[in-house]
C-alpha cells in the first residue's frame, strides 16, 4: 500500500508539472506577436506588370541579380542603402548565391517577400521590390525598392514605385504601409527606427 501512495503521489507531481508546463507555453503563446501577416493569406508569387514581371528572388535569378546590381554600385549606394555595405566592388557570385538562399528562406517562412522586376521575357532584371514587415510602430509593412542606374535615367522608378502602390493596395491585406526614402524621407524614417529601438 505504502507502494502505491508513492506511485501515486508521484503520478499527481507529474500531472502537476505538466499542467504548469501547458499553462507556461499558453503565456508564452499569448505574449508572441500576432504575425504581420494573415495566415491565410495566398502571397503572389507570379505578377505581370506594364512592360515587366515580379518573380520572388531565389537562387535561380543569382546570376541576372547580381549583374543588376553589379552594374548601379554607386547609384544603389546614393539612392538605395545609403551605405557602402551593399553592393560593393568586392561581392563575389558565392556572395550573391547565400542572399539568394537566404531570400528565398524568408520567404518561404513568410517573414519578408523580395521579387526581382523581370523584363517580360526574364533575360534581364530592372530592378527590385521588398516587402517587409514595419519596423516603426503604426504601419502594417514596409515597402522598398530598386531599380538600375539605367533603368533609373530612363524614368522607370517611378513608373515602377507607382505600380507598386498600387499592387499592394490592391492585392496584400495592409490598411497603412510606409514606403521609406518615398512617401517618406529616408532620414524621418530613420529617426523613428533609431527611436523604437531606444524605447
Amino acid at each position: 500500500m505504502k507502494i502505491l501512495a508513492h506511485g501515486m503521489a508521484a503520478a499527481l507531481a507529474l500531472c502537476s508539472l505538466m499542467a504548469a508546463s501547458g499553462q507556461a507555453e499558453a503565456a508564452l503563446d499569448a505574449a508572441a506577436p500576432a504575425p504581420w501577416i494573415a495566415p491565410g493569406f495566398a502571397v503572389p508569387t507570379q505578377i505581370e506588370g506594364p512592360g515587366f514581371r515580379l518573380v520572388p528572388l531565389g537562387p535561380a535569378l543569382t546570376e541576372i541579380d547580381y549583374r543588376a546590381y553589379m552594374s548601379s554600385i554607386a547609384h544603389l549606394q546614393a539612392t538605395f542603402t545609403r551605405s557602402s555595405g551593399w553592393p560593393n566592388e568586392g561581392l563575389t557570385l558565392k556572395d550573391a548565391i547565400v542572399d539568394m538562399e537566404t531570400e528565398a528562406g524568408r520567404f518561404a517562412r513568410r517573414e519578408s517577400f523580395a521579387y526581382a522586376v523581370l523584363t517580360p521575357d526574364g533575360t534581364r532584371e530592372r530592378g527590385c521590390v521588398y516587402v517587409y514587415p514595419s519596423k516603426v510602430p503604426g504601419y502594417d509593412a514596409q515597402v522598398v525598392m530598386w531599380v538600375t542606374a539605367a533603368e533609373y535615367q530612363a524614368g522607370f522608378d517611378a513608373e515602377l514605385y507607382g505600380w507598386t502602390r498600387d499592387w499592394i493596395a490592391r492585392e496584400w491585406p495592409f490598411s497603412k504601409v510606409a514606403y521609406p526614402g518615398r512617401a517618406i524621407a529616408w532620414e524621418e524614417w530613420d529617426a523613428l527606427v533609431a527611436e523604437k529601438k531606444r524605447s
